[in-house]
C-alpha cells in the first residue's frame, strides 16, 4: 500500500495535474477578484461590462498558457495526433468556430453591441449580451405588435452574422421613419384634410425631426447616401373608395407605438371638430344598374 501510495505522490504527472489545478483556481479566484474591484472605478454600464469580459478572456488566455507550460515536454510528442484529430474536430465544430468567428466580427468589424435593438437570425430584440458562441436578445414582435417586448429571451448563434443580414435600428441612426395612412370620403374638403394632419404630425414629432437632423448628417457624411428628408411630409392619393393622405415622419425606434397612438387620437379629435367637412372614409359597394329579373312559372291546372 506504502509502494502505491509512494508511487503517485512522486510521479511527475499527478504533481503537473496538481499544479495545474492550484494554477487554474488562483486564476480564477483573480478573475472573480477584478471583476468585481471594477464596479467603482468604472461608471458606465456597457464599459463595465466590457471590462468584465475582457478580464474573463485573459483569465482563459492566461489558463491556457499555463496548462501549456506545465505539460510543455509532452506536447510535442502530441503534435501529429493533434495534427490528425484537430481536423476531425474542426469538422465536428463547425459551427462553433463560425461562431466564435462571428464573435470577433461582432466586436471588431461593429456589427452591434450592447443595448442596440437588431434582427439577427430571423429574430428581432434589444441585445442584453454577446457571449464568445451566442448573442442574447430580449426578443420583441411575433404574437405583439409594434416591435414591442414578448417577454422571451432568445440566444441567437454568432455564426448568423456571416449567413443572414444584420439589421440594426439604432447604430449610426437610432429614429426610424413611419407612415400612418388615413383615409378620408370622398366629398370632403381635402385642403382642409391636409391640413389638419400637417399640423398634427409636426406638433407630435416635430421634435424627433430637429434632434435627428444633426445624426442624420453624420449618415450622410460617413456614408454614400441620399441626403433624405427629415422633416414631417403629407402626400394625397385617391382610390376606387376614398381618398388617402399618407403621413411619414422619424421617430424614436423605440417609440413607434406611442407616437402613432398619439397622432390618431389628434387626427380623430381635430376631425370631429370639422363639422362634418372631414370624414374618414372606407371601402363601399356602388350598384349602378340593377339588373332585369325575368321570372317564370309554369302554372298546372285545377282538379
Amino acid at each position: 500500500m506504502q509502494e502505491i501510495v509512494d508511487s503517485w505522490l512522486f510521479d511527475p504527472t499527478i504533481g503537473k495535474l496538481i499544479g495545474a489545478i492550484v494554477g487554474l483556481a488562483i486564476i480564477h479566484i483573480i478573475v472573480r477578484i477584478l471583476q468585481r474591484s471594477i464596479a467603482p472605478y468604472v461608471k458606465d454600464p456597457d464599459a463595465r461590462y466590457r471590462a468584465r469580459k475582457i478580464i474573463t478572456f485573459l483569465g482563459y488566455f492566461a489558463g491556457i498558457l499555463i496548462l501549456a507550460a506545465i505539460f510543455s515536454d509532452r506536447l510535442g510528442r502530441l503534435t501529429v495526433a493533434f495534427g490528425v484529430a484537430g481536423a476531425g474536430v474542426a469538422f465536428a465544430l463547425q459551427e462553433v468556430i463560425a461562431s466564435f468567428a462571428g464573435w470577433a466580427a461582432i466586436y471588431f468589424a461593429g456589427f452591434f453591441r450592447i443595448g442596440d435593438r437588431i434582427q439577427l437570425g430571423g429574430i428581432m430584440g434589444d441585445v442584453i449580451d454577446v457571449g464568445v458562441l451566442r448573442t442574447t436578445l430580449m426578443e420583441c414582435g411575433q404574437w405583439v405588435k409594434a416591435d414591442q417586448y414578448n417577454g422571451r429571451i432568445v440566444r441567437v448563434a454568432n455564426s448568423f452574422v456571416f449567413k443572414d443580414p444584420v439589421f440594426n435600428y439604432s447604430a449610426s441612426f437610432p429614429f426610424l421613419w413611419d407612415e400612418i395612412v388615413v383615409p378620408v370620403k370622398y366629398g370632403s374638403d381635402n385642403q382642409l384634410a391636409g391640413e389638419i394632419f400637417n399640423s398634427v404630425v409636426n406638433d407630435i414629432v416635430g421634435d424627433f425631426a430637429a434632434s435627428a437632423k444633426e445624426e442624420w448628417k453624420a449618415v450622410v457624411t460617413k456614408y454614400r447616401i441620399e441626403d433624405a428628408r427629415i422633416e414631417p411630409m403629407v402626400t394625397m392619393s385617391a382610390n376606387d373608395n376614398y381618398m388617402e393622405f399618407t403621413l411619414r415622419y422619424i421617430v424614436d425606434y423605440k417609440k413607434r407605438r406611442t407616437t402613432k397612438d398619439m397622432i390618431w387620437r389628434r387626427i380623430l379629435e381635430e376631425i370631429a371638430k370639422t363639422d362634418r367637412r372631414v370624414a374618414i372614409g372606407s371601402a363601399g359597394l356602388e350598384i349602378l344598374e340593377t339588373p332585369v329579373l325575368e321570372v317564370r312559372m309554369a302554372g298546372g291546372g285545377a282538379n
